[in-house]
Formats: C-alpha cells, sequence, structure tokens
C-alpha cells in the first residue's frame, strides 16, 4: 500500500485528490510541522528537504506534489488523466508548471510574510507585491479558462486537480474577486464526491 506523508491542508491534498480519483488505497501518514517531525531523521531520509508531501510507493519516493499527481497519472494511464498525445501533454505541463511557479510562489510569499515567518523577518512590502503578482496570473488563467471546461482538452486531467487546489487557495486570500469562471471551476470541483476538503475545511477539522 502507498503511504502518503502530510496533513492537510497543506500539499498533501493535491495527492490525495488523484489518489482519490484512482480509487487507490493508501496511508495517510501525518507529519506534524509545528512539532518540527518533518526535521526528524526518518523523515529527512525520505525528503532531505524537509517538506511534505512525500508519496512512498515500494521503492519510489517522490516528492513535489506536482510530481506525485504527473507520477500517478503516468502509472495509472487507463484513467485518462494524462493526454496520449504529446501536443496535449504539453500543454498540460505548461499550465501546471505555470500554477507552481506563478500562482502558488505569490501564495506562498504571502504565507511567509504573514504567519510562517517570526514577526522580524515579515517583509509587509513584499505582501503587497506578491499579491498583484499573484492577482495579475489569475487574470491570464481567466482568460484562458473562457469558454473552456477543463484546463487542458476537452476531458477532466491531472491539471484540473493541480489547479483546483491551487485557486482554492488563491480564493482562501481573495484573489478571485474579478475571476468568475474559476470560481464556477473551483466550485464544480469540489463538488466532486472524490474531492478533499477544500483548505477551510481542513483548518476547520484541525481546531474542532
Amino acid at each position: 500500500m502507498m503511504k502518503l506523508y502530510g496533513t492537510p491542508p497543506t500539499r498533501a491534498l493535491r495527492a490525495v485528490w488523484i489518489l482519490n480519483e484512482l480509487g487507490l488505497e493508501y496511508e495517510l501518514v501525518p507529519v506534524d510541522l509545528l512539532q518540527g517531525e518533518h526535521h526528524q531523521p526518518d523523515f529527512l531520509a525520505l525528503n532531505p528537504a524537509a517538506k511534505v508531501p512525500v508519496l512512498v510507493d515500494g521503492n519510489q519516493v517522490i516528492t513535489e506534489s506536482a510530481a506525485i499527481q504527473l507520477y500517478l497519472a503516468e502509472k495509472y494511464p487507463q484513467a485518462g488523466f494524462i493526454p496520449e498525445a504529446v501536443e496535449e501533454r504539453a500543454q498540460l505541463y505548461r499550465w501546471m508548471y505555470f500554477l507552481v511557479t506563478e500562482i502558488e510562489q505569490p501564495l506562498w510569499r504571502i504565507a511567509r510574510h504573514t504567519f510562517i515567518y517570526p514577526d522580524e523577518k515579515r517583509l509587509p512590502q513584499d505582501v503587497d507585491q506578491a499579491r498583484q503578482e499573484c492577482v495579475a496570473m489569475v487574470t491570464v488563467l481567466e482568460r484562458h479558462m473562457d469558454g473552456r471546461e477543463y484546463v487542458v482538452g476537452d476531458r477532466l486531467s491531472v491539471a484540473d486537480f493541480n489547479a483546483a487546489y491551487t485557486l482554492d487557495w488563491a480564493n482562501e486570500e481573495n484573489m478571485l474577486g474579478d475571476a468568475p469562471r474559476l470560481r464556477e471551476f473551483l466550485k464544480t470541483m469540489y463538488a466532486r464526491p472524490t474531492a478533499p476538503p477544500t483548505i477551510a475545511e481542513a483548518f476547520a477539522a484541525m481546531e474542532s
């Protein structure tokens, strides 16, 4: 059985989503970041970068949430979550990289300078700049999704699972106010029975 190391609301939710969609059995191994469990030797042996999620599939150890998604989509091609045509795969890679570099990275900068870093290391001006950059890139994706049901091609793919989690995070930061198509996409994706908890739901569960 596969093991997924990580705890919602981290990017483990990206991996949880595709595992659920594929109907795979897996064990979710919680990693308490507040207690520093990601810096313990056993975890560092899996990921020296001390970050979650980590997927262990037999002898395979895969880190980085997008890489985990692509690995699972390619390992189980019968699900159709990875396009067969190289041209469509190129578009899938294009938009997945766009999501993690152009939208997620500004969100990480905001998180670091609002609650992750200690007060003395926070840069409020970086939060403002990151917010502007993120909204600009959300606008690019909003235009791409105009008239489209899926991020790539005419069927559900791993890019949609990646986009839904990333946009849920952006929505938590009130970045989707001028992106009605992306809000509708988000609503549709999280209505799927295999969808993981939203970030807000995951936080609420942690507090209960």
